[in-house]
């Protein structure tokens, strides 16, 4: 009976050639999509969790609350935590400190490179599970000169030697023994490194790092088995109040499992509020919108087609076949063309697959030796043939055989709505989809041109290191004179984010209960110029004042926290130091778009110089300053390799995610609508092809081309435009609740972007009908009436 089953279906496949290919290719589409995304989110979801004591590994992370401001989160810690956890507290087994990525001179004889890598306390082996195939987890990190380094970084520098115990000079300055060799790093981990060196060396250029006032590095605990993570959490939140006698203080400790972080780093007023995972829901909602789409053209296309096998199925009856044999047969070729769909599928993903990674920066592969994969890929299979088969099958086993032998068989009203009621589901989510994408493109390209406060083109930083440090002074008169250079100068931070604050801010009538945090920086002579930050009032920094080293520039916001009305000239103390306010400048970005503008105060850098090289090149004239800046830096830090980056394109990348996600919402909105019409241009063709005789008798009585086009296409139409009054309220909800990421630099959801989408849904829609409609119009009725 099965193989009987088989050999209908096929002869149907064959006998229906067109609607079979819609089937197929909108079923393809739609399953290719589905496994793409499910290779993305598994990936995503992987993230971390290679580690063998991943249950027990968990991040200190912080809760500061500040006057007048929400509540901030932060992983930043003080950096003698860890080791005071470690000792408070039985159920710590292990803890580690660890920094933030720093570009480093690794010099071996005549080779040397700027590599990437961190600082680590000596339990950091110990509690992760990197691949460590030389030295000893335990004490790899324990010498004040430890380094280890990875593979790639041992072959560079030692090339077809043993690296282990080998000198590796680090800034010109230390000379550093290789305690260890850390194999290729798994790629679900996002603690990047090529070196790890140890926590004494950090400390001893950083002093700051032993005070519990100041945060930087982060912390991590291995917890011991029997710890409940929850309790530990609750334990440690007032132990910066303890340590520091103060319980004025401001800030709450807790800890979140360390493989979380990654999907679950956003924080909203000290709750978690979000992060990466909302793109694998997003990713994920998609792919079942596409699914569904593509296995709603199959219904409508199946029951649609019913006719043609209605008298097929009344013999079956009258010969003795029972209804459930019939559901068998219906959904039995509904689970053919599925794995037909699926090996179509498979093609299209391995097409599209190498395009995905580049876009998404992933390395996702089909992985034909797990299992999982292939339950994963015959569970969608089946889970596609059900859905898509059921209601055809439940519609077309259902019929009377009296009914159905006598003569044409006309669908019940209840049939014919179910069916516009799928059609306008489907395009309900395709405008949804096409929505979202016109919203996130706007909003894209709104933070890509928004005025940040300082102008970002044609300004480069590079960072202020090695000999320029202590020659910086004429390393800048120096590039003042080179031609196509505007402006040099100098800042802690670099031009896109201020990573420090402090609470260490005084003014004359200010509340001593109120703890109000400030942005800080250090900068040089002509920052403001450098920048472009434009200055409401007062001056700029300038060596015709030798006050200057005490005195301090704020922004609009820092002008309205502390209150004066005509703040030149009153004193500001700044941790300890007093001096007078000088300028105020226009409020400007110092970090991501997604926080509002904080207080900023600027002050000049007093001793060595650090931090990074400003340089804004004439309008024009970018690439000729760019050779001048390198010829001048060879000359006074010929040590280390030259190294600049481009404000605007640094800009760019930060939002990178967004940008990934604005694509990619592009490409799934014209699938979705590509689908979509797939199965309207099957409904459009299976409708003229029913309504032939009553198209020539209309052309025989006068009607013209346009009215045949216009009673064919007007229904489909108007379910396109009940498809709008569905899918605009839940898309607009849904991208107004996405945009709230964006605090105060967001867009507004105007009524033309939900009018453009309900257009180039309606324009897509009478395209896709007129062609079956227009061809029906012109056919000669002579063709088409001469069997009645």
């Amino acid at each position: 009976m099965f193989r009987n089953y088989l050999k209908i279906a096929w002869r149907n496949l064959q006998r229906n050639k067109t609607f079979s290919l819609i089937n197929i290719l909108g079923l393809a589409l739609g399953m290719a999509c589905s496994l793409i995304i499910l290779l993305w989110v598994q990936d995503e979801l992987a993230m971390d969790q290679f580690h063998a004591n991943d249950e027990r590994i968990f991040r200190v992370m912080e809760n500061q609350a500040w006057a007048g401001q929400d509540v901030s989160t932060t992983p930043s810690t003080p950096g003698i935590l860890a080791e005071n956890l470690k000792k408070d507290f039985p159920e710590v087994e292990k803890a580690a400190m660890m920094t933030w990525e720093q570009n480093m001179l690794l010099t071996v004889g005549n080779t040397f490179g700027k590599e990437k890598g961190r600082f680590a306390s000596g339990d950091f082996l110990t509690i992760f599970s990197f691949p460590l195939k030389q030295g000893d987890a335990r004490t790899a990190l324990a010498r004040p000169d430890a380094i280890v380094i990875s593979e790639k970084l041992a072959q560079k520098y030692f090339p077809h030697q043993d690296a282990l115990g080998k000198v590796i000079r680090v800034d010109n300055t230390d000379d550093m023994m290789v305690t260890g060799v850390v194999g290729e790093l798994p790629e679900h981990t996002s603690l990047k490194f090529d070196y790890l060196m140890s926590w004494e060396r950090f400390v001893k250029y950083n002093a700051w790092v032993k005070e519990w006032g100041n945060n930087g590095p982060r912390a991590f605990v291995l917890l011991n088995k029997k710890a409940d993570s929850e309790k530990v959490s609750a334990k440690i939140k007032d132990y910066i109040k303890q340590k520091t006698n103060k319980q004025t203080n401001n800030i709450e400790l807790f800890l979140q499992k360390n493989s979380d972080a990654y999907l679950h780093s956003n924080f909203k007023n000290g709750k978690l509020d979000g992060g990466r995972i909302e793109y694998v829901r997003l990713f994920i909602i998609v792919a079942v919108f596409i699914l569904v789409i593509a296995c709603i053209n199959f219904m409508n296309l199946a029951t649609a087609r019913s006719v043609k096998r209605a008298k097929e199925v009344g013999v079956r009856k009258v010969v003795g076949a029972m209804r459930q044999s019939l559901m068998g047969q219906f959904v039995g070729e509904s689970l053919l063309i599925s794995f037909l769909a699926l090996f179509v599928a498979i093609l299209v993903v391995a097409m599209v697959l190498p395009v995905f990674n580049e876009l998404t920066e992933k390395h996702l592969t089909f992985r034909f030796a797990d299992p999982f994969f292939w339950l994963v890929l015959l569970a969608l299979t089946l889970l596609t043939g059900l859905v898509s088969g059921s209601y055809p099958a439940l519609f077309l086993s259902s019929l009377k055989p009296v009914v159905v032998l006598k003569g044409v068989l006309k669908f019940k009203p209840s049939a014919t709505f179910f069916r516009k009621g799928l059609v306008v589901f489907q395009f309900s989510l395709s405008i949804m989809l096409i929505v979202g994408m016109i919203i996130i493109y706007r909003q894209i390209h709104y933070i890509q041109t928004k005025n940040l406060g300082f102008d970002k083109e044609n300004l480069v930083y590079m960072p202020l290191e090695g000999d320029l440090k202590k020659n910086y002074p004429t390393f800048r008169s120096e590039l003042l004179t080179q031609p196509g250079i505007k402006s040099v100068s100098a800042s802690w931070s670099d031009p896109l984010e201020v990573g420090s604050s402090t609470i260490g801010v005084n003014w004359r009538g200010k509340d001593t209960t109120q703890r109000i945090l400030f942005n800080q920086t250090a900068v040089h002579y002509d920052y403001l110029k450098a920048m472009d930050i434009r200055l409401k009032e007062g001056r700029e920094f300038s060596p015709d004042y030798g006050t200057d080293t005490t005195n301090y520039i704020i922004n609009e916001e820092s002008a309205r926290k502390i209150g004066y009305k005509n703040p030149i000239g009153q004193e500001l103390t700044f941790w300890g130091r007093k001096g007078i306010i000088v300028g105020v400048v226009k409020n400007y970005h110092i970090n991501s778009l997604h926080v509002a503008i904080e207080p900023l105060i600027l002050h000049m850098q007093r001793k060595e110089f650090d931090g990074v090289v400003l340089i804004r090149a004439e309008k024009g004239r970018t690439k000729e300053a760019l050779e001048n800046l390198e010829s001048t830096f060879r000359k006074f830090n010929p040590r280390y390799p030259f190294e600049y980056k481009f404000t605007d394109q640094e800009f760019g990348n930060n939002y990178k995610s967004e940008n990934i996600i604005s694509k990619l919402a592009n490409y799934f909105a014209f699938l979705a609508i590509f689908i979509s019409c797939l199965g309207l241009f099957g409904l459009a063709a299976f409708t003229a092809e029913q309504r032939t005789k009553e198209i020539g008798i209309r052309k025989v009585l006068g009607a013209s081309i346009t009215n045949i086009v216009l009673m064919l296409s007007k229904d489909f139409l108007v379910l396109v435009l009940l498809s709008s009054v569905v899918a605009l309220p839940v898309a607009w909800w849904a991208m107004d609740s996405w945009l709230e990421k964006f605090a105060t630099n967001r867009i507004d959801i105007e009524w033309w972007m939900l009018a453009v989408a309900v257009l180039a849904s309606l324009a897509i829609a009478l395209f896709t009908i007129s062609f079956q409609s227009i061809k029906a119009a012109l056919m000669n009725p002579v063709k088409s009436l001469k069997t009645e």
